[in-house]
């Protein structure tokens, strides 16, 4: 068992300032010298890489749906710091969708046994901020403590904390004030990535001040310290990826990898080698296997078509036999084109951008024949967003929504690849990773023969 002080940053819904006000929080923590860790409920991959600039290390997503239940708490224990932050995602109780609150924060507060504080906007609310929390506190079996104030002036702290503890029985622990220097931009899929906003640090810095200012940061980290300890077992996985070299695509085009699926490929032995498809001009040498990730390829379509040398050696080795996963922004690399731009040729067709989501959420892929994944009939967990449109979505798997009749064909597969829109998490899908490592296996055998 391990201690692990967390805490889950929950929100009344999408837009409340969940992310501000957990990057204000871990902010304020590293000011203090604590050793703390990040992590995001579902399958997002934007908000942690704002967790990753701020503690210096990997934030880590929980996704129950993705990685199964009993992982969750595995990878919670694993990667725990002396203090735990755990961003949530959408609405507090918001999950599968319909009337389940599977794999929503609060389910996954419970799972974990996470106390949790909700932000809220109070602006244009008086008594009936009361009643809303009240709500949130009583619906279901729940494991909300307390509630942060998100847009409002510090000094109207205490009109609010009266209203609330006096009627829901509920601990505010402050207020963070609207700041227009702390503003992140949006985009299709969400903000804009971490790494493309100059100042970032100064945005986190001002952050922090408030959180000082106006957060029981002192209270955060008791409510923190009574979460109970961890089972921090961890799965044993088979050696099956000594010797190999597995090129990861990485750079600001593809950017949409989670590290703990990295991880499991590590903990069974593989050697990860990162590249970039925008500015190399050739593959990582002597590579047994490729993971093209996901991202936006189509902001940087130009510079990856002008990168003729690299495609033209990434379309050789994956026609040659190379063992290729490629999710959504890395399937589109492999297309002829996007929006018109050249691209690697692997799987033909064109793919272009659209003003809407063309599919989200949750699916269940079932395997149609044997490929390199998994063989005809098996299944894998799968999370799926695009705005892409594309003429070749492939018909090797057929995906299913969980909730709903809906379904449809996807993903371009063989015995050597596997490239569509769907995005897979390997610690939830353990044997397709070692069946991956074991085609890369043979690919490394047969090319030292």
């Amino acid at each position: 068992m391990r201690a692990a002080p967390r805490l889950v940053i929950g929100g009344t819904g999408s837009g409340c300032g969940k992310t501000t006000v957990t990057c204000a929080v871990l902010q304020a923590f590293v000011d203090r010298g604590l050793d703390a860790a990040a992590f995001k409920c579902g399958p997002d991959y934007i908000d942690p890489m704002f967790h990753s600039r701020i503690i210096g290390a990997r934030s880590r997503n929980l996704d129950a749906f993705l990685c199964g239940r009993e992982t969750v708490t595995h990878l919670l224990a694993k990667n725990a710091g002396e203090i735990s932050v755990i961003e949530g995602v959408m609405g507090y109780y918001d999950g599968m969708g319909g009337t389940s609150s599977e794999n929503s924060t609060a389910d996954l507060a419970r799972l974990t046994q996470s106390p949790s504080v909700l932000v809220v906007s109070a602006r244009g609310m008086s008594l009936s901020l009361a009643a809303l929390l009240r709500g949130y506190a009583e619906f279901e079996q729940n494991t909300v403590r307390g509630v942060i104030l998100n847009g409002i002036a510090p000094s109207m702290t205490d009109y609010y904390a009266d209203i609330v503890e006096r009627n829901t029985g509920l601990t505010v622990y402050g207020a963070l004030p609207r700041d227009a220097r702390c503003a992140v931009e949006s985009r299709h899929l969400g903000l804009v990535t971490a790494g493309e906003i100059a100042d970032l640090k100064q945005k986190m810095r001002a952050l922090a001040g408030h959180a000082r200012a106006g957060l029981d940061l002192d209270g955060l980290l008791a409510l923190a310290r009574t979460a109970p300890a961890l089972d921090d077992t961890q799965p044993d996985y088979p050696r099956c990826g000594d010797g190999l070299r597995i090129a990861v695509a990485r750079d600001e085009a593809f950017c949409f990898d989670y590290a703990d699926s990295l991880d499991v490929l590590a903990q069974m032995g593989a050697q990860l080698v990162p590249f970039s498809p925008l500015r190399d001009a050739r593959l990582p040498d002597r590579i047994d296997g490729l993971l093209l990730c996901g991202g936006y390829p189509e902001l940087y379509a130009r510079q990856l078509s002008e990168n003729r040398t690299l495609l033209a050696q990434l379309r050789a080795a994956v026609r040659g036999g190379l063992p290729t996963v490629a999710e959504c922004g890395g399937f589109l690399l492999l297309h002829d084109t996007l929006d018109g731009a050249p691209m690697a040729g692997v799987c033909g067709g064109a793919a272009h951008m659209t003003d809407r989501m063309r599919q989200f959420g949750y699916v269940t892929l079932t395997a149609r024949r044997d490929t390199l994944l998994c063989a005809a009939g098996e299944r894998l967990r799968a999370h799926e967003f695009h705005y892409a449109q594309s003429e070749r979505q492939g018909d090797a798997f057929r995906a299913q929504k969980p909730l709903r009749a809906r379904g449809w064909d996807c993903i371009e597969a063989t015995d050597t690849l596997h490239a569509g829109y769907p995005h897979l998490h390997f610690a939830g899908n353990p044997r397709a990773a070692q069946n991956f490592l074991s085609a890369c296996r043979t690919y490394h055998e047969e090319a030292e023969t």
